[in-house]
């Protein structure tokens, strides 16, 4: 045989194991250098890529048994930490790895044609791998970042079997977080099954009393009766009167007295939502989609409007789904109470587990930006499960607002008597029959009118409202 078609067969030999150390390599890290190189750091490797395997196969048959152990990881900071340093370190061993078995397959010794093909795939191998281990880590640290506007604690004690969570929408801005809360909305949780009451509060009532023994009620024993005193005025009164409260968070917390008083009921925890924010949420989402019954003004009022979201079913974006619970033009307070829980409840029903997973990033950023809360990060898995639970059950609302309810004067015994019928309810093992009306009118784009009261506002089912 001629050296020349020896050589050009050697040459081959040697780049086909030049492709086989780094084939290993990536399927089974370590092995190129049990085979050709340093044994001891093939061993290291090998043992530590098993062991991976193992734990991930254990995880997954865990989970799928039972899925809590999910979310107990994903809402673990300190997981979330370990599983960074993890990524990162792999990242830079495996890629590592792929250097020196790139080194073992004696790249100076095959032909450039040859070479410069190794060193093309191995940089694709080396970058591809460590580049989605380093993604990896970036999205632990966005989860473990976003877990930390949570406050240190675990789940606390229900109040007669529900978590009542008041949910705050506020005006954004950077000196303007608990200030003239835009809306307000209790979400009343059942502790087994998480079926939901929303309780709506209009942020235009007057005259109420806050709850007994308050800094509040201290201040205003005779109730919230001075002129031009709001609801959503009252966290205002509070930030100017800081040294009353021994809080960070003034103003909500005179809020949460306020709605004690108002409605009865104990508050567990707030959620404050900035929101502009919001919008960023939706997107991260991917949308949200709603029965738009009217034309919804886009811009503010009057001649600020600068378009409109039309009628029909729509999946609305970030932007148009904040204008849709925002909009005042052509509408009323209660109208757009009516239109928000329609929001709310869309977002609930129609999030997936995949979409979270998809969009992870981009809803753990946007969650960090738009939200203030004093739930403890313990309670993140219970709540999870909670809401898992409430998907597949109606949503049930009721809204202290007219015509039942004289926001100017309002009757508190007739008040809390709604909310508690409500939750009674919401906790029948029979649900109540719907019962059956003819067309409703539409104002403002929800169904009914200020006078007859509006549909989304007190109902047992809200999507359907909707």
């Amino acid at each position: 045989m001629p050296l020349i078609a020896i050589d050009e067969r050697a040459a081959r030999v040697r780049f086909r194991r030049a492709l086989t150390l780094m084939a290993f390599t990536l399927l089974v890290p370590g092995s190129a250098q049990l085979i050709a190189g340093n044994r001891d750091i093939g061993r290291l490797a090998v043992r530590v890529w098993l062991a991976t395997l193992a734990t991930g196969l254990v995880g997954i048959a865990v989970i799928a048994v039972h899925r809590p152990f999910a979310y107990w990881l994903a809402f673990n900071p300190d997981v979330m930490l370990a599983a960074r340093l993890y990524l990162l370190v792999g990242a830079v061993a495996w890629a590592g790895l792929f250097i020196d078995a790139w080194r073992i397959g004696q790249p100076l010794t095959l032909r450039l044609p040859h070479r410069r093909a190794i060193v093309g795939i191995n940089g694709i191998l080396c970058f591809s791998v460590a580049g989605t281990l380093l993604f990896g880590a970036h999205l632990a640290a966005a989860q473990r970042d976003w877990l930390t506007m949570f406050v240190d604690g675990d789940l606390g004690a229900a109040n007669n079997g529900r978590y009542n969570i008041l949910m705050l929408g506020g005006d954004s801005g950077a000196d303007r977080w608990g200030l003239r809360p835009d809306s307000m909305t209790i979400a009343s949780i059942d502790a087994q099954t998480g079926k939901t009451v929303m309780i709506g509060l209009p942020r235009n009532m007057q005259n109420f009393k806050f709850r007994e023994g308050s800094v509040m009620a201290k201040e205003f024993p005779k109730g919230f009766d001075c002129d031009g005193c709001y609801l959503n005025g009252v966290s205002t009164w509070a930030e100017d009167h800081t040294q009353l409260f021994d809080s960070d968070t003034p103003g909500i917390d005179a809020t949460v007295m306020a709605i004690e008083g108002i409605t009865g009921l104990d508050i567990n925890y707030w959620v404050m939502v900035n929101m502009r924010g919001f919008r960023r949420l939706v997107d991260a989402f991917g949308g949200v989609t709603l029965n738009v019954r009217q034309r919804i003004p886009v811009g503010g009022l009057g001649s600020d409007v600068t378009g409109y979201i039309e009628p029909g079913k729509r999946k609305l974006n970030g932007h148009d789904a904040l204008w849709y619970a925002r909009s005042r033009e052509g509408s009323d307070d209660y109208s757009r109470m009516a239109r928000q829980k329609c929001v709310m409840t869309a977002l609930l029903t129609q999030v997936s587990p995949k979409q979270a997973l998809t969009n992870f990033q981009e809803i753990a950023e946007a969650s960090s930006a738009m939200i203030r809360t004093d739930v403890p990060g313990g309670a993140l898995n219970d709540f999870v499960q909670l809401a898992m639970r409430a998907r597949d059950q109606n949503v049930s609302t009721v809204s202290l607002v007219p015509p039942r309810v004289n926001t100017a004067h309002p009757d508190i015994d007739l008040v809390q008597k709604m909310v508690s019928n409500a939750i009674d309810r919401s906790e029948a093992k029979k649900p109540p029959k719907a019962k059956k009306k003819g067309s409703a009118k539409v104002t403002g784009g929800a169904k009914g009118s200020r006078n007859d009261g509006y549909t989304a506002n007190e109902t047992d089912d809200v999507a359907a409202a909707c």
